[in-house]
């Protein structure tokens, strides 16, 4: 129902900004939490309510939900850096895993009507292709397993309290609102921005690895409209795209996109699970009145111009790195230049 109280975490980031942005559109009234440690209070849409805050602050979560009486929570506050969750193992548990129970209690707490999480097709490890969300996942890094453990937490939570859930995979998404700056996560964000630097692109190993990349048109409205599905409630979808790439085929699009070229560079090859990609025909039995899937060059070329606009963003090395071995080179370099 239009009006209804709406908190999105993160919504000051990439995902969460555009989920924000289509429930606003909706009717909804919307408070928009994050703590701005990836995301830009710029992102935050027109017509939703911003608090700086972090999500797993218990004190300002009661207040939160006393004050707004939320019918629903999207949960997409997270850091999502797969590879770097080897080495930040504490900061990954803490922000991704012990932020959502918080979050969690509260809703049980306020009688939330639906709880809807954003995981990460890394809970499937090194699963067979294409994934789909029958198989048992068996993640291989940090972020994977905290949001996995979260995933199980719902289930717990509705077992125990009744409290309903929605849990969307995404894979690989980018568009607009992306941050440009992180060295870390999001490859084609990273390509970008070394192109407008002059910078060479960087790849790890041999660049063969395959990614579905998924345009966040392509994710966020249907996040946004899980709540009003009534089949939706208590499943998982993958959502993204279905098409896999190379890494060496995405760093000639994302140059042809912007329009400059710029050598590549391989650095040596980090762990991590070669391919993956999503099987995406249940989010389409359950949302079957979505527009076609936007096509990678028109999605990279609509990127690149709002990119070139925003202009180039200055990376900042991860601070509190918890252990350094096996730490690519390239991110060594980052920390030694802090």
């Amino acid at each position: 129902m239009p009006n209804e109280a709406v908190l999105v975490t993160g919504g000051a980031g990439f995902i969460g900004s555009h989920v924000a942005r289509h429930l606003v559109a909706m009717g909804h009234a919307v408070v928009v939490l994050d703590d701005l440690s990836g995301g830009f209070e710029a992102n935050v849409p027109a017509g939703a309510t911003f608090v700086h805050g972090d999500a797993g602050d218990v004190d300002l979560l009661e207040w939160l939900f006393a004050q707004y009486r939320f019918k629903h929570v999207f949960h997409l506050a997270a850091y999502a850096a797969e590879g770097l969750s080897h080495f930040i193992r504490g900061f990954n548990y803490r922000n991704n895993l012990l932020t959502s129970v918080a979050l969690i209690n509260a809703a049980v707490r306020h009688d939330v009507a639906t709880f809807v999480f954003t995981s990460s097709i890394a809970v499937y490890g090194r699963n067979q292709l294409p994934m789909t969300e029958e198989l048992v996942p068996a993640p291989e890094d940090p972020y994977g397993i905290a949001k996995y453990a979260v995933e199980l937490d719902l289930r717990a939570a509705h077992e125990m309290f009744g409290l309903r859930w929605i849990v969307f995979r995404p894979h690989n998404v980018y568009g607009i609102n992306q941050n440009l700056g992180d060295p870390y996560r999001n490859v084609i964000g990273i390509f970008m921005n070394q192109v407008m630097q002059g910078r060479p692109l960087t790849i790890f190993g041999d660049g063969t690895q395959t990614r579905a990349f998924s345009h966040i048109d392509d994710v966020a409205p249907i996040i946004a409209r899980s709540i009003h599905v009534p089949a939706a409630i208590g499943q998982v979808f993958n959502v993204g795209a279905d098409q896999p790439v190379s890494v060496n085929e995405l760093a000639e699009a994302v140059m042809t996109a912007m329009g400059k070229r710029v050598p590549i560079e391989h650095l040596p090859p980090r762990n991590e699970v070669v391919h993956a990609y999503a099987n995406h025909d249940k989010v389409r039995r359950v949302f079957p009145d979505q527009p076609p899937p936007v096509p990678l060059a028109k999605g990279l070329a609509e990127m690149a111009a709002w990119a070139w606009q925003v202009g180039a963003r200055q990376g900042k090395p991860f601070e509190g790195v918890e252990l350094d071995r096996n730490l690519p080179p390239s991110w060594k370099k980052l920390l030694t230049r802090a």
